[in-house]
């Protein structure tokens, strides 16, 4: 299921892990690059890759925000409803952008454009709330910035 190019990189990989087990993360992380997401025929075949057993692989990805186990939209919307961002005011986040995008939370649109996620702390307290898209982080939320996020994202 990896390509060439990333099953070269696991083998320099090994240079650096002390075992298998180890190398989890980053080929979970190829095989979603790959695939967009990480199913289950691909958490089996990452774990006889590694010789990992398939239940510490399932728990892994179910873990960790940063896998997905079913296809998400073009633009993945995580929004932190941790303590600081609830106190400054993610769910209004929340319901504005579900009004915009036509979808609820953990819900994907049918288009495949948009998904919408609930993520615990991201990090950025003191920057309250917050969201991410991608690897882009916003913060210091207000409705107009969302609605300017939203509609730069629609123009992509």
């Amino acid at each position: 299921m990896l390509s060439e190019k990333h099953l070269a990189k696991l083998e320099e990989l090994k240079k650096y892990y002390p075992t298998t087990q180890a190398l989890v993360l980053p080929v979970l992380w190829m095989v979603q690059e790959e695939q967009g997401y990480i199913s289950e025929d691909s958490m089996k075949y990452v774990g006889d890759l590694l010789q990992v057993p398939y239940p510490h692989i399932l728990g892994v990805v179910t873990f960790y925000t940063m896998y997905h186990s079913k296809p998400v939209g073009k633009h993945h919307i995580e929004v932190c409803t941790n303590v600081s961002c609830m106190l400054r005011g993610s769910g209004k986040i929340v319901e504005e952008l579900e009004k915009k995008l036509g979808i609820g939370m953990g819900e994907t649109s049918k288009d495949m454009k948009w998904t919408l996620s609930e993520v615990e702390c991201m990090g950025s307290c003191g920057t309250a709330p917050m969201l991410a898209v991608g690897d882009e982080y916003y913060e210091n939320l207000t409705p107009d910035k969302l609605d300017k996020i939203v509609s730069d994202l629609e123009r992509q």
